[in-house]
């Protein structure tokens, strides 16, 4: 008795397992165990809108008309489409911002209005500046007064302590 219970287990769970791997076209009436048992199961539907277009072959002598299925219905567009305003480009002068400390440095360029500048290690050795306090700016191109944009600015760095002319 014992070894038909086992074995009737077995084949339950090996029915289960095949038919967990199944393949992706398989129907929820494929998917039931071939025993008599009952399994509970939970099933989600979605339903997906698909337009089709049914063209006939090229070179034949039949006359098949083109045939096209309505497309799903779709949201209509808004009356009134109002058109993107387009980004402000800002430009202010440079400011003097040489033997500052880095964060120093991109906060009174943020002050400004430019809230990306970019900084470079002038040693060459090609360091990020992870914490903007520790660094010093040795250099900058733009000069003092050109006008900048975002990015346009750049501070070169080395690290406070290094040797530096500041």
């Amino acid at each position: 008795m014992n070894r038909l219970l086992f074995g009737a287990a077995m084949a339950v769970i090996l029915v289960g397992s095949v038919s967990a791997c199944g393949a992706e076209s398989d129907s929820p009436a494929e998917m039931l165990p071939s025993s008599g048992a009952v399994a509970s199961s939970t099933t989600t539907t979605s339903t997906v809108a698909e337009t089709t277009t049914v063209k006939p072959l090229p070179a034949t002598t039949s006359s098949t008309p083109e045939q096209t299925l309505p497309p799903a219905e779709a949201e209509p567009a808004p009356a009134t489409a109002v058109p993107a305003a387009a980004p402000e480009v800002t430009s202010v002068p440079m400011p003097p911002v040489v033997c500052m400390d880095l964060q120093s440095a991109q906060n009174l360029i943020q002050e400004l209005g430019v809230f990306y500048s970019r900084s470079v290690d002038a040693t060459g050795k090609g360091r990020k500046q992870v914490l903007d306090a520790n660094w010093i700016v040795v250099g900058q191109t733009p000069g003092v007064g050109v006008p900048i944009g975002e990015g346009d600015a750049v501070l070169s760095v080395v690290k406070i302590g290094e040797p530096n002319p500041c």
